[in-house]
């Protein structure tokens, strides 16, 4: 992922609003978004690695991710940050114990910035400054950079996303808000190692640039009784849509852990079975 929003508790309906664009070489093969055996997520795949960019499973959990742009520190022997997904995702660990295993493992991949949820927190980890935390209610964008860095593009797509809340459930505003080409001025471009022309075609929410561009655009709705929408569309070359992805279903909360009561024949939750 490119650019992800998420308003994280934020609205009275929706506790989980998301909004995320995928940016990709369009040579690189991907599948879109279906439900994967293991771990047990909708998420798309990419065909080269295995990996994912998103994913959400039937308890609620979701996690994204996105790369860190610094050219100068691309490492060719790294492992494939999609990976970090589905491990999110297959961990049955909340996301306090998870962000010091990601701490412990970050330096295989290149960098990369994670946003994941047990249902319960939300949390991100950064792998370039090796930080990670826990969020609190709020509106959060991440583009190539850390967490709310202001670039131009983050802080347009923040204030759109502001503005779609309002109209939910009609997730139309938060499509038009990823499909947005506006470019920023020269000026307010950040410095990332690429030339000027490269970061300005970056610059805008969904971007098109030679062989390279917005591959997909997600949004992801949970409301307060558990019920979530997840909508994908797939773009070509010419950003024309090319397939879509409708999913709808009720996130029922992982169960707490069953031990076996010795002598008693049966199961109860949460208790020892006196080992």
């Amino acid at each position: 992922m490119c650019l992800i929003l998420l308003a994280w508790r934020a609205h009275p309906r929706f506790p989980v609003v998301l909004a995320a664009n995928r940016d990709e070489f369009f040579a690189r093969p991907a599948a879109p978004a279906a439900w994967w055996q293991t771990p047990p997520m909708l998420a798309g795949r990419d065909l080269l690695a295995g990996g994912s960019w998103l994913g959400v499973d039937r308890s609620g959990r979701f996690a994204a991710l996105t790369n860190y742009r610094d050219p100068s520190a691309v490492r060719s022997d790294a492992t494939s940050r999609g990976a970090l997904v589905a491990g999110a995702l297959a961990s049955v660990r909340p996301v306090r114990e998870q962000l010091a295993e990601l701490q412990a493992q970050a330096r295989i991949y290149n960098g990369f910035n994670l946003l994941f949820s047990d249902g319960q927190e939300l949390a991100v980890y950064e792998s370039v400054p090796d930080q990670g935390r826990v969020l609190g209610p709020g509106v959060y964008g991440l583009s190539n950079h850390l967490l709310d860095t202001p670039w131009p593009k983050v802080l347009a797509a923040k204030t759109a996303l502001r503005a779609a809340l309002v109209h939910l459930p009609d997730w139309q505003s938060l499509l038009a808000l990823l499909r947005d080409e506006s470019q920023a001025q020269d000026e307010t471009l950040p410095g990332t190692g690429l030339s000027l022309e490269w970061e300005r075609l970056l610059s805008s929410a969904f971007i098109r640039a030679p062989g390279y561009g917005t591959r997909c655009s997600t949004i992801l709705l949970i409301d307060a009784e558990g019920r979530a929408e997840f909508h994908e569309w797939t773009w070509d070359e010419r950003a024309g849509l090319a397939g879509r992805v409708d999913e709808e279903f009720q996130c029922t909360p992982p169960q707490p852990p069953t031990r076996l009561i010795r002598g008693a024949g049966s199961y109860r939750p949460g208790e020892s079975s006196g080992r």
